[in-house]
């Protein structure tokens, strides 16, 4: 393995008179002929345990090795051979969850997965709540970094890795970097947009207070709305790589796009909204216990499955799709999202308002639908203007990459009903998984990938969403479903004739 670290047996020569060469150049001379050809730094506190480590260990030792972005600094020394015990840490930083992966640094091996939810939630679930929390405030900064490290501690105790792993890669958004940091985060959304760092690159784990032996490389970003998870993103799926045209798609409560092949790299962000997660619909809750998270309707009835199959408390984005997306179909809601309370009992009045029962005692309303239209027409539109500014038509892209657990979960079907995703052959849409977390083990196991991750920052053009003309009246023709130029959705023209045709049979 070619990682971001090592582990290096040494029979060191004992010392004659002959051969007085000091411990710490036995050790280097030792490590070169091993085949360690870049410099290695040997700290003061390794120094001070070379006597009696040496001697005790009969010169026989193991040398571990963390790579600080610019040579090798030894990080700890044992005595025998405990190269068998070598292992690193991959850390996906999310706003609401945070991921870790401990992998046996030898063999490549993952050997355990854990999450936790990001402490920072008890200032906000969405992260500009957070940032307003500890503005030009060190204390409060300084709370917000202390749970932010905590959340990562929370999953190396899981892992039990505090004393075993030598390096860590994170990715994260530019916010959750910033707060990891302990920096004032309201640089990322406030104009001009310039952060205050956004290759943080290798740090010592103890300046960040994180109890790892080596470093912690937090992969770059290349804006204040596209981080280091979407970098991340593409040394997971090589879109840089490729002959064919990809489009890569993270849609949370803001959407990444990346579209772009070897030859080059379209890059854009923005505001999806918090609908996807939950955020404003009335019975909106994250893909937790009891969540609605598929939703199917037939003969008038609808049908639900609840994570954990326990009583229902709410819907997720999942069941949102779904929910909208048969709603439509069945002709429960018109090309607008307009609930039509003549097609079934189930649509009643509350509150002032329209709204669906999906389970028993929990309702689905018109502002909900109303505003899950505005965030995927947002999705829709984020798509168009990435792919008209590269001159490119749908049909040309070969894969369509949808990371994060939204793409995981998400019926295509569903997405492609409502016009989330474009209408294309379903075998190309690709879910993507959590890309940030596996471009965070890839750049762990091979230290090369430093180079590639260097090409993408330097060959991406990022644009500004903002600053397109017609986003606005490209964003209202993509709120009918699933658009208002319902030529470009032809299998979803097919299903809803072939699903009126049943219904009205």
């Amino acid at each position: 393995m070619n990682g971001l670290s090592q582990k290096r047996y040494l029979e060191l020569p004992l010392p004659t008179e002959d051969d007085p060469r000091s411990d710490q150049q036995r050790i280097l001379d030792s490590l070169a002929a091993a085949g360690v050809e870049e410099r290695v730094h040997i700290p003061v506190h390794i120094l001070r345990e070379l006597y009696p480590l040496l001697d005790n260990a009969k010169w026989k030792i193991t040398v571990s090795l963390a790579w600080n972005g610019d040579k090798w600094e030894m990080v700890e020394i044992e005595e025998g051979d405990t190269t068998a015990q070598h292992y690193g840490l991959a850390v996906d930083l999310g706003s609401t969850t945070v991921v870790a992966r401990l992998l046996d640094c030898n063999s490549g091996e993952i050997l355990k997965e854990v999450s936790c939810f990001n402490k920072q939630i008890q200032w906000g679930t969405d992260i500009l709540s957070r940032i307003f929390y500890c503005k030009d405030n060190k204390e409060k900064l300084e709370e917000v970094r202390r749970v932010t490290v905590e959340s990562i501690c929370e999953c190396m105790d899981k892992l039990d890795a505090s004393h075993s792993a030598l390096s860590m890669v994170i990715a994260g958004n530019t916010t959750m970097i910033h707060f990891l940091l302990g920096m004032d985060a309201f640089c990322v959304f406030y104009t001009p947009h310039a952060v205050h760092a956004d290759r943080p690159g290798f740090q010592l784990a103890r300046d960040l207070d994180i109890p790892l032996k080596g470093y912690v490389y937090c992969y770059p970003a290349k804006s204040n709305y596209l981080g280091g998870d979407i970098i991340s993103g593409m040394i997971d799926t090589e879109l840089y790589k490729k002959n064919e045209i990809s489009v890569f798609f993270d849609i949370g409560t803001n959407g990444e796009l990346v579209i772009g092949n070897k030859e080059f790299l379209l890059c854009g962000a923005g505001a999806a909204g918090p609908a996807l997660e939950g955020g404003v619909v009335r019975t909106g809750m994250r893909a937790d216990v009891g969540a609605v998270d598929e939703v199917k309707i037939r003969d008038g009835n609808i049908f639900v499955h609840v994570i954990g199959n326990s009583a229902p408390q709410g819907i997720c984005g999942s069941g949102i799709i779904d929910l909208i997306a048969e709603l439509f179909l069945e002709g429960w809601i018109d090309i607008r999202g307009k609930l039509s309370p003549e097609k079934s009992p189930l649509i009643q009045e509350r509150d002032n308002q329209l709204c669906v029962e999906y389970a028993p005692g929990l309702y689905f309303y018109q502002k909900d639908i109303d505003e899950f239209i505005r965030t995927k027409s947002a999705a829709h539109t984020m798509v168009e203007i990435m792919l008209r500014e590269s001159g490119l038509e749908l049909s040309q892209a070969d894969r369509f990459y949808v990371a994060g657990a939204f793409g995981k979960h998400v019926s295509k079907e569903s997405a492609i009903t409502i016009g989330m995703y474009p209408d294309m052959d379903r075998d190309h849409i690709i879910n993507a998984g959590n890309s940030s977390l596996e471009g965070a083990q890839k750049l762990l196991l091979n230290r090369s990938l430093l180079t590639d991750i260097d090409q993408i920052l330097e060959e991406m053009v990022y644009i500004q969403f903002a600053e397109v003309e017609d986003f606005l009246e490209l964003m209202v023709a993509a709120q009918a479903l699933p658009h208002t130029d319902y030529k470009r959705y032809p299998t979803v023209m097919e299903k809803l004739k072939e699903r009126q045709k049943d219904i009205k049979l």
